[in-house]
C-alpha cells in the first residue's frame, strides 16, 4: 500500500522537485504551499499532484492543513519539512518583523508540522521525517543572520527528535543542501554568484534532482537505522 508523504513548499524549486521524486517511486503526495496560487494550481495540473494551502509558520493552521490531508490521502507517514524564505540583510540593519517571519517560517514550521503529525507516526511505530536545512545553517553566511539561526535550529531540531522518534521506528534526518540552482538562488547578483560557483569543487551550482535523490533515499522503508543525521549535498563546498 502507497505511504502518504507531505512535503511543505512542495510546488516549486526543490520543494517540487522532492514532491515530483516521490510520485515517481509510488508515495501518495500532499505538496503544501503559502502563496502563488497560480503555481500551485499549474503544478497540480502538470503532475497530478494534490495540492493543500496552508501557513506553516501557524500551528493551528498546520493541524487543520494535516487534518485535510489525512482525510484525502490517509494518514501521513512520510513527512519532509522544505518549506523556508529569506529575509536577508545584516544584523545592524534587519528590522524584527525580517528576523521573526524567518524563524517562524524556517524553524517553527519543523515543530508545527511534526507535532501534528508525531502522535499518529508512534501510534503506528512507522514514520520518516526529513528536515531541509542547509550549508548556511552549518557554516554562516554574511547578511543571513536570521536565516542561518533558523536553518542550524533545524540540524539541532533533527537529533533531538531523533532520539525521542527511535523507539518508535521513526526516523529523523536532515538534508543540507549546497547552492542550487532554483529561483531563490537565480536572485543573487551574478558577480556574486560567479564567487559562490567557484568556491565549489565540483565546479556546479546544484539541481534540485540532486537533494530530491536524498530525500528518496532517506524516507526509504529501509532506512531505519540512519537517523539523527544530516546530509550534505554542496558539490564539496562544506566539509566536516
Amino acid at each position: 500500500m502507497a505511504r502518504t508523504a507531505v512535503v511543505t513548499g512542495g510546488t516549486r524549486g526543490i520543494g517540487a522537485a522532492i514532491s515530483k521524486a516521490l510520485l515517481a517511486k509510488g508515495y501518495k503526495i500532499a505538496a503544501n504551499y503559502g502563496a502563488a496560487d497560480n503555481v500551485a494550481q499549474k503544478f497540480h495540473e502538470e503532475t497530478g499532484i494534490a495540492v493543500f494551502k496552508f501557513d506553516v509558520s501557524d500551528c493551528e493552521a498546520c493541524k487543520r492543513g494535516v487534518a485535510e490531508i489525512e482525510r484525502a490521502l490517509g494518514p501521513i507517514e512520510v513527512l519532509v519539512n522544505n518549506a523556508g524564505i529569506t529575509r536577508d540583510g545584516t544584523l545592524h540593519r534587519m528590522d524584527e518583523e525580517s528576523w521573526e517571519i524567518v524563524i517562524r517560517t524556517n524553524l517553527g514550521s519543523c515543530y508545527n508540522m511534526c507535532r501534528a503529525v508525531i502522535e499518529g507516526m508512534r501510534a503506528r511505530k512507522f514514520g520518516r521525517i526529513v528536515n531541509i536545512g542547509s550549508i548556511n545553517g552549518q557554516a554562516g553566511q554574511y547578511g543571513q543572520v536570521n536565516y542561518a539561526a533558523a536553518k542550524s535550529g533545524i540540524h539541532g531540531f533533527t537529533k533531538a527528535l531523533a532520539q525521542e522518534g527511535a523507539a518508535h521506528n521513526i526516523t529523523v534526518n536532515a538534508v543540507a543542501p549546497g547552492y542550487v540552482d532554483t529561483d531563490m538562488v537565480r536572485a543573487v547578483p551574478p558577480n556574486v554568484l560567479e564567487k559562490i560557483v567557484a568556491r565549489i569543487p565540483v565546479g556546479r551550482l546544484g539541481h534540485a534532482e540532486d537533494i530530491a535523490r536524498g530525500v528518496l533515499f532517506l524516507v526509504a522503508d529501509d532506512a531505519d537505522f540512519i537517523t539523527g543525521s544530516t546530509l550534505s549535498i554542496n558539490g564539496g563546498q562544506h566539509m566536516y
